[in-house]
């Protein structure tokens, strides 16, 4: 049985992996990854197999509770596991699954994503659907699970993944780094980036990492300088940080765009000019939005981007740029200018990452804060941030915490195509 509706080809409803425990062996020259992966999970439905969705890997042993399955067929996305046996609804069971390949980025209809070879290393960028390019798991935005990733490299090259580093030694011509995550991470926030990277630690109300080549470790000093400051910012709007620590990897590639994951975020050589800032402030703005209030579908990703774009305007304000309503009256003028025939609480999949889902987004909450006035908006914000800590949420849970004249605010922004008149302050 399929996942979400976004992605129907990835995932399996039948079952929800509460661990994964990847051992991974990445060779950089020749881009070669060996792993094992070791899923706990529990059956929601009574069952007697699971799907894995795996792309471009192929597994070479597989056990279940540490037995051989009695059937295990493998196609170009899934792998299909027999267990040879019942297995009763709310039972636990455990996967391990050897597998090994050359891996790469998967085509979508968003682009290609997943495993990414550098120019000298590798990054991960998994929204929405990439996660199976380097690990078999439950490709679902609900189904989130506590993590460990031991990860051996080439001895000259950093291995930087999510969570908290509990191990970093040379043995041999290898290094071996070992993060454990206990805050539950959908599969989408997974992450693992290899490179030449030297550590930074930054003075900040949280543990902030800077990893980035020598030769970028002075302007990626620079470009992040003000992350101690975005963060109590925004700790103040959105409520106390949520993740145990925060890590920032520059690549010396430049990058499309950059992107977070799970108490991380990567940028490219690229993303260190001062107009990048608005970056910086949009992807430590997920760590609240996104990777701590997740999404329990793809079609509510306003959810995550919205709340980012917004967070975007919020700096621009706090650090003496244009406030917020300058910045929401900006692009709502842009926004008239183009086709007005997406509804954003259901935009569709091929449309999941349109501009449109972020500005519009971050104008239905700038058309709140004017409606509720500052006090109260952000209170619900806090609010928000507080109930669905490390948890899930879609549009109606956002819609309950609002009465009933806010809530009919909300809806003119994202229930109808037509843009709604923004009220004046």
């Amino acid at each position: 049985m399929t996942g979400d509706a976004y992605a129907p080809r990835s995932g399996d409803v039948t079952y929800d992996v509460v661990a994964y425990d990847l051992d991974l062996d990445y060779r950089v020259r020749t881009n070669r990854l060996s792993g094992t992966a070791t899923i706990e999970a529990t059956a929601s439905i009574d069952l007697r197999g699971v799907s894995l969705d795996l792309i471009g890997m192929r597994a070479t042993r597989v056990r279940v509770d540490g037995a051989s399955p009695a059937v295990q067929r493998q196609s170009a996305q899934h792998l299909q596991i027999g267990f040879g046996r019942d297995v009763a609804a709310g039972e636990t069971f455990t996967v391990e699954v050897r597998y090994e390949g050359s891996p790469a980025p998967r085509r979508s209809p968003w682009g290609a994503i997943g495993w990414e070879e550098l120019t000298d290393g590798a990054l991960v960028a998994n929204q929405p659907t990439g996660a199976a390019t380097w690990f078999p798991c439950n490709d679902r935005p609900d189904n989130r699970a506590r993590m460990r990733m031991r990860i051996a490299t080439d001895r000259e090259y950093s291995a930087v993944a999510v969570g908290t580093r509990i191990l970093d030694q040379v043995q041999g011509r290898r290094r071996v780094v070992e993060y454990v995550c206990d805050v539950p991470t959908a599969t989408y926030l997974a992450a693992v980036q290899i490179g030449r990277y030297g550590r930074t630690e930054i003075d900040a109300p949280v543990p902030v990492e800077l990893w980035a080549p020598t030769a970028l470790r002075a302007p990626a000093a620079a470009a992040f300088s003000d992350l101690p400051r975005m963060i109590a910012a925004f700790a103040e709007r959105f409520g106390p940080y949520p993740q145990n620590q925060y890590c920032v990897v520059v690549t010396a590639d430049d990058l499309e765009i950059p992107l977070e994951s799970q108490g991380m975020a990567v940028f490219g050589a690229n993303h260190l000019d001062a107009a990048s800032e608005r970056l910086v402030a949009h992807e430590l703005a997920h760590q609240w939005f996104g990777n701590s209030v997740g999404i329990a579908r793809w079609q509510d990703i306003w959810l995550n981007e919205g709340f980012a774009c917004y967070a975007e305007w919020l700096w621009s304000e706090v650090s003496g740029g244009p406030d917020a309503d300058a910045r929401a009256r900006a692009h709502l003028r842009q926004l008239a200018g183009e086709p007005q025939d997406l509804v954003i609480a259901d935009p569709g999949a091929a449309r999941l990452f349109d501009d449109r889902v972020y500005k519009r987004g971050a104008l239905a909450l700038h058309a709140l804060r004017l409606h509720l006035g500052d006090a109260a908006f952000f209170e619900l914000l806090r609010a928000w941030t507080a109930v669905h800590r490390h948890g899930l949420a879609v549009t109606d849970d956002f819609r309950s915490l609002l009465d009933d004249r806010s809530a009919a605010v909300l809806s003119s922004w994202i229930d109808q195509a037509p843009l709604p008149r923004l009220a004046r302050r």
